[in-house]
């Protein structure tokens, strides 16, 4: 009897040998090039009911897929709660007087980059208002360093930057609200600069001076 069942249990091992090496050796073949089409085990993943940007759908009275927000929707990370940061306003809608971040060495750095960047053009590398612009014939902007100027506030500045005024046109989409806080402090540093009294130096610039 087990004599009879080996050659049957045999031929069965070897057929199922056999069929498992086709499906390996077909299983290598996958990324060649056939003209076959690919054959979709779960065609759910890879066609789906779905609407895209601009599409027409049906559903809606407009036909158009693309729906207006709901009033008072606010995308993720643009709350923008804090008006004194973003706006350079109090409560009260008043433009603030200083600015709403530590300054430091690291944020006047940042400041000046910008500055160079997107202000000296038109105020000159100092804040005298004679940019290169002003040489090809555009009316310069005030300088920074008179009076009027040095007693405007950080929220003027800021303001200034992110709306324009007069001439200057709106900078807010090309700067950014942290950038805009560090030109006005590289600013107030220029002023400084150009306005600083005995008292404000060192006793090591002090003493060399005597």
């Amino acid at each position: 009897m087990i004599n009879r069942i080996n050659p049957i249990f045999r031929s069965v091992l070897c057929g199922a040998s056999a069929a498992f090496l086709v499906t390996i050796v077909s299983g290598c073949s996958r990324g060649r090039p056939s003209e076959k089409p690919p054959i979709h085990v779960n065609p759910n993943m890879d066609i789906q009911e779905k609407v895209t940007v601009q599409s027409a759908n049906p559903f809606f009275a407009d036909n158009s897929s693309m729906r207006t927000p709901v009033a008072g929707t606010v995308s993720r990370g643009n709350l923008r709660e804090d008006t004194v940061y973003y706006e350079g306003k109090d409560e009260n809608g008043e433009l603030v007087r200083s600015l709403p971040v530590e300054v430091n060495y690291k944020l006047l750095l940042r400041g000046q980059e910008r500055f160079d960047i997107y202000c000296a053009v038109c105020h000159g590398p100092a804040g005298e208002g004679n940019g290169i612009v002003t040489q090809r014939g555009m009316l310069p902007p005030p300088t920074y360093h008179d009076d009027r100027m040095r007693e405007k506030s950080d929220g003027h500045i800021f303001d200034v930057i992110t709306n324009g005024t007069g001439n200057m046109k709106s900078y807010k989409h090309q700067v950014s609200v942290a950038d805009r806080w560090a030109i006005v402090a590289y600013v107030r540093a220029l002023q400084r600069s150009q306005h600083a009294g005995y008292e404000d130096l060192s006793d090591i610039e002090k003493a060399r001076l005597k």
